[in-house]
């Protein structure tokens, strides 16, 4: 290509380039006052997120945070009508839920309910409150979904069971892992399927060794027919 028709080119890019940047300044020329408002509009709703944050969600999660010590009490002493209900005068985790639900608090106390209602035999309720729990732990997340599989297996539901031990072990979580794929043993062994149990049991062996599981893992393996 001759330096001429180069030259051309690049006069000819450099127009183009002129009249986009023509056509932008007219732009914002006619739409001045729109482009304004937007941008106070977004800046507005920044300054409402942090105003929130600062004075509203972080003191609502620090009041549900001291609100959940009593609830806890209760639990630990294995009180689980007073750690659901209260006692009266502190919250119990379902009240913790109702108003503060949005707060980190909220949301371990769904994971304390549905431990509550597993253990009072409330299965249906059980559930409901697992479902609501979320974490990025991977401990508590696994531990919730077995807990669900627990309430689902108490209700005769083997294939939500069998479906929420396997969310649970998929963390691959050394606490939690080797339990449930036991109890995942444990649930084929009564349904008949021998060799998904046996599976089951091979796995605690294989990839969790050192765990509390271990050794009833290859004793359970060896007595599947």
């Amino acid at each position: 290509m001759s330096d001429n028709k180069k030259e051309q080119q690049v006069e000819k890019g450099l127009e183009n380039v002129e009249q986009t940047l023509g056509k932008t300044e007219q732009f914002i020329e006619r739409n001045q006052k729109s482009i304004m408002i937007g941008a106070l509009a977004v800046i507005l709703v920044f300054a409402i997120i942090w105003m929130a944050k600062i004075l509203y969600m972080e003191p609502m999660a620090e009041e549900a945070q001291s609100n959940m010590f009593n609830a806890q009490y209760y639990f630990e002493q294995d009180s689980m009508r007073l750690a659901l209900e209260g006692d009266g005068m502190n919250a119990g985790f379902l009240q913790i839920i109702e108003e503060y639900g949005s707060t980190p608090a909220g949301n371990l106390a769904c994971y304390y309910a549905g431990v509550c209602y597993l253990k009072t035999g409330d299965y249906e309720n059980a559930k409901k409150y697992f479902k609501a729990f979320s974490s990025d732990d991977d401990m508590l997340s696994s531990f919730a979904e077995g807990l669900y599989g627990d309430a689902e297996s108490q209700l005769g539901n083997n294939s939500e069971a069998i479906s929420a031990y396997k969310n649970a072990v998929a963390k691959g979580h050394t606490l939690v892992a080797p339990i449930y794929l036991m109890k995942m043993g444990a649930l084929y062994e009564s349904m008949g399927n021998s060799a998904e149990a046996k599976a089951c049991y091979d796995k605690v062996k294989t990839l969790y060794p050192q765990s509390m599981q271990a050794a009833s893992a290859e004793k359970y393996s060896l007595s599947v027919k």
